[in-house]
């Protein structure tokens, strides 16, 4: 409902709709108060910029995060000089990542851009929101906030920022190539005790998904190229956008639907010298 030039109060009736997954009233003209009732909301996102809003945000329920930030893709695009190609540092199966600079704080980030016109890429922006939007674990990448906007041809445009890690993934220091050989710090060779180091990193996130949330996650789509190495080769787990959440008994991971690598290859090729 963004972009739709809505004015007077959000209406009252929105109280009914308790089972949507994301809010985006941004870039209207809508003022008032922020109702009450949306703090009781279980959602992905909330997006009320870019309004008349008179009220104070509350700091209860679905507002308190006060990690989370909304910016416009104006911002992303001025972070990684336009999204060129010096800035490009991955491509996955929904979408290309990039290395942005902050102007404001000048903070480095990870951006990832979906791509519209991906089939999946939709679900996919939504899974990796709900599976990261209450988890904080030292072996996850942490995500920092999204943008939903539109693109200057009117194409939804979706976007995730992550913290940014110096190193990669693992897949290019298990298979580096010289582009990637060239930016990587020395040793440019993992050593035995680094590979079982990451290994534990990655079994610390899995159990952290499996046991620890209020509903199990499954990644679903574990590899070496999902595990990303900050300045100390630390592991990281990122990229959740086949995941699968527990309490759904009719979803299964399976290597056709769900996975892009065979998921009893990771430790395999972790530890292999």
């Amino acid at each position: 409902m963004r972009r739709n030039m809505f004015e007077g109060a959000i209406p009252l009736s929105f109280d009914s709709l308790r089972g949507i997954d994301i809010l985006d009233l941004s870039n209207n003209s809508l003022s008032g108060e922020i109702l009450k009732f949306l703090e009781d909301f279980d959602l992905q996102l909330l997006n009320l910029s870019y309004n008349h809003f008179e009220s104070e945000v509350s700091i209860e329920g679905v507002f308190n995060n006060t990690s989370a930030t909304f910016i416009e893709g104006n911002g992303l695009l001025d972070a990684t000089n336009g999204f060129s190609s010096t800035n490009l540092i991955g491509v996955g199966s929904f979408g290309s990542v990039y290395k942005g600079i902050f102007d404001h704080d000048r903070q480095t980030v990870a951006i990832k851009v979906l791509n519209h016109l991906r089939y999946g890429a939709s679900k996919s922006f939504k899974a990796e929101c709900k599976a990261l939007r209450n988890i904080r674990h030292w072996n996850l990448v942490k995500m920092l906030t999204t943008c939903l906007s539109i693109d200057y041809e009117g194409h939804d445009f979706k976007a995730l920022v992550y913290e940014f890690l110096e190193n990669g993934n693992l897949e290019e220091w298990l298979h580096p190539t010289p582009r990637i050989h060239e930016a990587l710090k020395e040793p440019e060779s993992l050593s035995l005790l680094q590979r079982l180091n990451i290994a534990i990193d990655v079994a610390s996130a899995l159990d952290c998904l499996h046991h620890h949330c209020q509903v199990p996650i499954v990644h679903c789509d574990l590899k070496p190229s999902n595990v990303h190495l900050d300045y100390e080769i630390i592991g990281h787990v990122g990229d959740f956008g086949w995941t699968r959440f527990l309490f759904d008994a009719t979803q299964e991971c399976s290597t056709n639907s769900c996975s892009t690598y065979p998921m009893f290859n990771k430790l395999h090729i972790l530890c292999r010298q």
